[in-house]
């Protein structure tokens, strides 16, 4: 840890706490000064506001960044998914409320799988409010649904039981382990604890069912895509792409037709996989530091 990155941790150091929201316990993290330019972190699947744990550090210095987790993920609550909607619609409103519990009227999005429709469905609400886009292998677009996703467009056409339960090997270890190392180089670079983490909120009673639920729901977002693209085209926010290219899951073919609908438009593909923070979190957050610096 260098100098410049202890003063920060000292200076800034990340809260975790809890808020009540929607009727539900959502667990996030927090850093960095009250007055600063803020910058919304939405996970994706199957991990948590953990996948943010070296990110948020390293932008404190110059913002406030918040990262909650999703009910049904990390550590806000789970409800049983006969009691609770796991829809990206109802997520998207839970992370709304979340927003206003905390009195959030401006405010960048680092968006990244499930992020990016949670965040676009937020932008839809509430366009004013976003200042600038951090795209992190996170789909808006058609051409970025390819082979991974033919078994998950099969149980949205046909949501039966069987479908359903071919996707259940998506929630197992093996399925895990490999969402962070398929596509690395060097996957001695990978820190074992964040799939077990991850591994163990699939692990709990319950879990399986409301990701079922999710995969089925995800297919809801794709018609909203003409909508998201819309939202690109009329309010223009700065956007800036930091994209693991070698992502089986959100392949470069996603990260592509950004530059149809966005003019104030960076991309840097990055040599690594899905969960491009693991290994390129120090190139990434250099980049977001002097994009939004830039452009805000």
């Amino acid at each position: 840890m260098n100098a410049v990155e202890t003063e920060r941790r000292t200076t800034h150091p990340t809260h975790y706490r809890t808020l009540k929201v929607a009727g539900q316990e959502i667990f996030y993290r927090e850093a960095g000064p009250a007055t600063a330019p803020v910058i919304l972190l939405l996970h994706g699947f199957p991990t948590s506001s953990n996948m943010f744990r070296n990110l948020i550090p390293q932008l404190a210095g110059s913002f406030r960044v918040i990262a909650p987790d999703y009910p049904g993920f990390g550590q806000s609550s789970m409800p049983a998914h006969t009691e609770f909607s796991y829809t990206f619609e109802n997520l998207a409103k839970v992370v709304d409320s979340f927003v206003e519990s905390l009195g959030l009227t401006k405010f960048s999005i680092y968006v990244m799988d499930y992020g990016a429709p949670i965040g676009y469905r937020l932008a839809l609400l509430h366009p004013e409010r976003i200042q600038a886009l951090i795209i992190q292998n996170g789909n808006a677009y058609e051409e970025g649904l390819l082979k991974f996703w033919d078994p998950i467009k099969k149980y949205w056409a046909e949501p039966n039981a069987e479908n359903r339960a071919a996707l259940h090997f998506l929630v197992n270890l093996e399925a895990t382990r490999w969402q962070y190392q398929d596509g690395v180089k060097d996957t001695s670079l990978l820190d074992p604890t964040v799939w077990l983490v991850d591994q163990a909120g699939l692990d709990r009673e319950g879990n399986r069912e409301i990701q079922m639920d999710l995969f089925l729901s995800y297919g809801t977002n794709v018609p909203l895509y003409p909508k998201f693209q819309e939202f690109f085209r009329n309010h223009q926010p700065p956007a800036l792409i930091v994209w693991g290219k070698n992502d089986f899951i959100f392949p470069a073919e996603g990260a592509a037709p950004y530059s149809r609908d966005l003019t104030n438009l960076e991309t840097y593909l990055l040599d690594t996989g899905h969960f491009a923070l693991e290994t390129h979190g120090d190139v990434i957050a250099a980049h977001i530091e002097r994009f939004l610096l830039k452009n805000l």
